[in-house]
């Protein structure tokens, strides 16, 4: 939305409806038009047709396209206090995830620091908060901060101003429980002992924990979680206490890595980000099924929303869909993947999340979601038709075949190379210089 008025001059207007919006039937929703705004107590429908006819006057326009930095806005120290004292403090002002912290002393942070060659006040990311239209400059000492409330150590640093430059939260603002997936790729991991094998996803690395921690508490000093502000999900999920963040056991994978899928050097370190809201857990079986079959049938379980989906592969399963299945690349199996699963029509337009995203582009003419949305509902169409949109990742420690599929969708790379104390200068540091995707 920050876009929209930063490059088509366009400034806009928010009007608010009743809640919830997601699986009330037509008639609540008109109610909803019909209604009440209930910010402003006025009707709805009048707000909107208001909004869209009303000719902007000049202080819109200078409020929408000039959105006040808010840098140095903090003070730099609290004044000197117990240790009790100042953790309820933090948490009192919203600045933690509820658990204790590590207090960023100036002796901390200064320490913290020595992670990185950049400068302190070096712009990192530049955070827009729509409640408020502000733009949150997020500056490489910030972010040494966060990193010393989490526990994070220096050598942890690069990590995480790699995930703060992306600009991407945790936890977005929605009503609905995201939840979020960190994964390292490249030398870094076992230079900082991240875990990829035996109970890499389990409350027991330090790396693991710490950063994954970290990027909840970017998300929260972000703006993010500002309750009925930018924070409405109505349940919640604690996986957003750690964000599922973890490293790929490229040593043992039976594929490419995953950050060389995305282009970039075998030898650069890089986290990739994914987003989603649920995933199935299963086992391969005595009956000697085929695995892709299995997963075919999970697959099913997920709203196939954008023909995303990633797949979370212990090695044991991955090394056993190229020897015993003949896939010999992640991409030769997310063809396979796209190409045999199948789903009634309507049993796809029938899913709120996919009437709510999808059904507007079907309704605008984008393929294939118009052509699906004129067929019987017990015609059988291919959801996952974007086989690059399935994304294969390998982790766990062999002692049982395990994998999870999920709804997660791949958001972005970065690299963490960059923001070294001492650069690498043989990697790429934006992914332009990668290998080909797997023949």
């Amino acid at each position: 939305m920050a876009d929209d008025r930063r490059f088509h001059g366009v400034p806009l207007r928010f009007i608010y409806t009743p809640h919830p919006v997601v699986g009330m039937p037509p008639s609540v929703l008109r109610g909803y038009i019909e209604g009440k705004d209930p910010a402003t107590q006025r009707t709805v429908i009048e707000e909107v047709i208001e909004a869209i006819t009303k000719p902007v006057s000049e202080d819109e326009f200078t409020r929408d396209f000039a959105p006040v930095p808010r840098t140095g806005v903090r003070q730099t120290l609290l004044e000197p206090d117990t240790e009790d004292n100042l953790q309820r403090l933090f948490y009192e002002r919203g600045w933690t995830d509820g658990l204790p912290i590590i207090l960023p002393t100036e002796e901390r942070v200064a320490e913290m620091l020595t992670g990185t060659n950049r400068a302190p006040d070096e712009v990192v990311a530049e955070i827009f908060l729509h409640d408020t239209q502000e733009y949150l400059k997020f500056t490489v000492e910030m972010v040494a901060i966060i990193g010393v409330m989490a526990g994070a150590k220096p050598e942890h640093l690069p990590v995480l101003l790699a995930v703060a430059s992306t600009g991407q939260p945790s936890i977005p603002g929605s009503t609905t429980p995201f939840a979020c997936m960190l994964l390292v790729n490249g030398p870094i991991r076992n230079e900082i002992e991240m875990n990829s094998g035996i109970g890499a996803f389990s409350p027991r690395n330090l790396a693991n924990s710490v950063i994954g921690r970290a990027w909840t508490l970017l998300t929260i000093n972000w703006g993010y979680m500002r309750l009925r502000k930018q924070f409405w999900t109505s349940q919640g999920n604690p996986i957003g206490y750690n964000n599922m963040c973890v490293a790929e056991n490229e040593e043992r994978s039976a594929w490419q890595p995953f950050h060389v899928q995305k282009k970039f050097r075998p030898e650069e370190s890089v986290v990739s980000l994914f987003r989603g809201w649920s995933f199935v857990n299963n086992v391969v079986g005595s009956s000697h099924r085929s695995v892709g079959k299995d997963m075919l049938l999970q697959l099913g379980a997920l709203p196939g929303l954008f023909s995303a989906a990633t797949l979370i592969l212990d090695p044991l399963v991955a090394r056993h869909l190229k020897e015993n299945e003949g896939f010999h690349t992640k991409l030769d199996f997310c063809r396979w993947l796209s190409e045999n699963f199948k789903m009634p029509a309507g049993q796809f337009w029938g899913t709120d999340l996919i009437h709510m995203m999808m059904a507007p582009l079907a309704d605008q003419g984008v393929e294939p979601y118009a052509s699906w949305k004129k067929l019987p509902e017990e015609a059988l169409i291919a959801p996952y038709d974007k086989p690059e949109n399935i994304n294969i990742v390998v982790v766990g420690g062999e002692t049982s075949p395990m994998w999870k599929v999920a709804d997660f969708a791949y958001a972005v790379s970065a690299s963490v190379d960059k923001w070294r104390a001492r650069p690498v200068t043989d990697g790429c540091a934006d992914g332009s210089c990668g290998l080909p995707d797997e023949p």
